[in-house]
C-alpha cells in the first residue's frame, strides 16, 4: 500500500511553501476542506485495496505476481512522481494540477470499478497513482500558502489526522462493502469525496505560483518511472516463479541500467534536478533515506500480506480482516504525539533506533497469524507491538528529514523522503508475490518466512539509524 495510515511523513513539504504565499484566502476552513476531500481520495485507496485483493483474485482469475500489480499499479507511479507533481504546481498554478488531479483520480476510479479484466483494473490503478502524485504535494502546498504560523500548524495538523483516519476507515469500509456489494464497490466511494473536492476547489481555493518556478525535470521522472517498473515487474515475476529466467533477468538488469542513467541526469543537473544529489552528502539524510525504504518496505508489505492471510487461510471475512488491522493506526494517533516530544527532548537518534527493532519484534510476533491461533493470541499482538515501534520512528523521521539538510533543501528532502516510502512499499510488495502465489496450507509458511524477511529489514532499519546518525539530533547540512 501506500502507507495510508502514515501521512504526517508528508507534512513538511507544506513548510517549504511558507514563504511563498499567495494573496490573502477568503475561505481558508473551506479549502482546508477541499485539500482534505483530495488527498483523502489517496489515502483511502492505498488501504482499501489490501482487503480486496483476494475478491479480485477469484474474481479476475488472477494470483501471485499478477495480483500484486493492482497494488503495485498505484504505487510505481506514486513513488517516481510525487516529486515533479509538487513541481509542475508551482509551474502550472496548484490549483489546476489538484482539480486535474482529482479528476484523473475519479476517472481512474471509474475504471477500475468497471474493469471487465486485470489488465483493466491495473491501468486503471496506474493511473490512479498519477492523479495522486499530481494531488498529494499540491495539496499541502496549497496548505502552506494559505496558512501562516499557529494556523498553518494547526491546519496541517487537522489535514494530517483526517488523512490518518479516512486511512485506517478504509480496510474497514471496504471489508464491508466487498462483502455486502463486491469488490468493486471498493472504488465507487472516491467518486462522491472527488466530486466533493471539486466543487470546492472550483469554487474556493486560489491560483497562484511561485515567481520562480522550478524547471520540470522531465528526463529524470521518464528515466526514475522506467527503470523503477522493469525493476518491479521483475522482481514480481521472479518471485512468484521462484527463479530468474532471461526475461525476469533481463529487466533486472535494465532497471538498475535505467536507474543509473537517472542518477546521471540528476547528476548533471544539479539543483534544478528532482532529487539533487547534493543532499546525499550529509550522512544524516543518507541513514534516514536508508531506514525509510527499509522500515516503509516492510510495513507496506505487512499490510498488504496481513489480510490476505487473514480471510485466505484463517477464514475470515473481508469486513474482520480490515478490523483486524485497526490497532494499528488507533495505537498510531494516541502516541505519535508523545513520542513526537520525546524526541525533541533526546535527539532522533535513539527513537529512530529503537523503534524499528519493536516493530521487528512485532514482525517475529506476526509470524504465528495464519496457524489457527484466536486473533487476540497472534494479530493483536504483532498489531500492536508494530503500532508501538512505528509511533516511535515517524514524528523523530519528520523531524529528522528536515533537519539533515540545508534550508535550500528541505521541501524536496521531505517530499522524497515521501517518495522514498512509497518506493520501498512498491519494492517489498515485489517480493510479497511470492506469499501472493501461495495457496493452501504452504501459505501460512510462506508468510512466516515473509514476517521473519520484514524482521530483518526493520532491525536493519534501526541499525542505520543508530550508525549513521550523529547523536544529538540531525543537523543542517553544510
Amino acid at each position: 500500500m501506500s502507507n495510508g495510515i502514515l501521512p504526517a511523513c508528508d507534512r513538511p513539504a507544506a513548510d517549504a511553501c511558507a514563504e511563498h504565499k499567495g494573496p490573502a484566502a477568503i475561505h481558508p476552513r473551506l479549502i482546508l476542506a477541499a485539500t482534505i476531500l483530495a488527498s483523502s481520495l489517496a489515502f483511502i485507496d492505498g488501504s482499501v485495496v489490501n482487503v480486496g485483493l483476494p475478491a479480485i483474485g477469484r474474481s479476475l482469475g488472477a494470483g501471485g505476481g499478477d495480483l500484486s500489480w493492482v497494488v503495485n499499479g498505484f504505487l510505481l507511479p506514486l513513488g517516481a512522481l510525487l516529486l515533479i507533481g509538487g513541481a509542475a504546481g508551482d509551474r502550472y498554478g496548484r490549483r489546476k494540477l489538484l482539480i486535474a488531479g482529482v479528476a484523473l483520480f475519479a476517472l481512474a476510479s471509474l475504471v477500475c470499478a468497471f474493469a471487465p479484466t486485470l489488465v483493466w483494473l491495473i491501468a486503471g490503478r496506474v493511473l490512479q497513482g498519477v492523479g495522486a502524485a499530481m494531488l498529494m504535494p499540491n495539496s499541502l502546498a496549497i496548505l502552506g500558502s494559505t496558512f501562516s504560523g499557529e494556523a498553518r500548524g494547526k491546519a496541517i495538523g487537522t489535514w494530517a489526522a483526517v488523512g490518518a483516519a479516512a486511512g485506517a476507515a478504509g480496510p474497514l469500509l471496504g471489508g464491508w462493502l466487498i462483502d455486502a456489494v463486491g469488490w468493486r464497490a471498493i472504488f465507487y466511494i472516491n467518486l462522491p469525496i472527488a466530486a466533493g473536492a471539486l466543487l470546492l476547489a472550483l469554487r474556493y481555493v486560489p491560483d497562484e505560483t511561485r515567481d520562480n518556478p522550478r524547471a520540470l525535470d522531465w528526463p529524470g521522472a521518464a528515466l526514475a518511472a522506467a527503470g523503477l517498473a522493469a525493476l518491479t515487474w521483475g522482481l514480481t515475476v521472479a518471485s512468484a516463479a521462484k527463479g530468474l529466467s532471461m526475461a525476469t533477468g533481463t529487466a533486472l538488469a535494465g532497471g538498475a541500467l535505467l536507474l543509473g542513467a537517472f542518477l546521471w541526469v540528476e547528476r548533471r543537473a544539479k539543483d534544478a534536478a528532482m532529487m539533487p544529489l547534493a543532499m546525499f552528502a550529509s550522512r544524516d539524510f543518507v541513514g534516514l533515506t536508508l531506514l525509510t525504504l527499509l522500515l516503509y518496505g516492510a510495513l507496506g508489505a505487512l499490510l498488504v500480506l496481513v489480510p490476505f492471510v487473514l480471510i485466505e487461510a484463517s477464514g475470515y471475512s473481508a469486513t474482520g480482516a480490515g478490523a483486524a488491522l485497526l490497532p494499528l493506526p488507533l495505537v498510531l494517533a494516541v502516541s505519535s504525539p508523545t513520542m513526537g516530544k520525546l524526541a525533541a527532548r533526546i535527539g532522533p537518534q535513539v527513537p529512530l533506533s529503537v523503534g524499528p527493532l519493536v516493530v521487528a519484534l512485532g514482525f517475529v510476533l506476526a509470524a504465528r497469524i495464519g496457524d489457527g491461533g484466536s486473533y487476540w493470541t497472534t494479530t493483536f499482538p504483532a498489531m500492536l507491538v508494530i503500532a508501538l515501534g512505528m509511533a516511535g520512528a515517524v514524528a523523530p523521521l519528520t523531524t529528522a528529514v528536515l533537519g539533515s539538510v540545508d534550508g535550500a533543501h528541505t521541501g524536496v528532502a521531505s517530499g522524497l523522503n515521501s517518495a522514498v516510502a512509497r518506493v520501498g512499499g512498491l519494492i517489498a510488495t515485489a517480493f510479497a508475490s511470492v506469499v501472493l502465489a501461495t495457496h493452501g496450507p504452504a501459505l501460512t509458511g510462506a508468510f512466516r518466512w515473509a514476517a521473519y524477511a520484514g524482521a530483518a529489514a526493520s532491525a536493519a532499519a534501526g541499525a542505520s539509524a543508530w550508525l549513521l546518525l550523529r547523536r544529538g539530533g540531525a543537523n543542517a547540512a553544510g
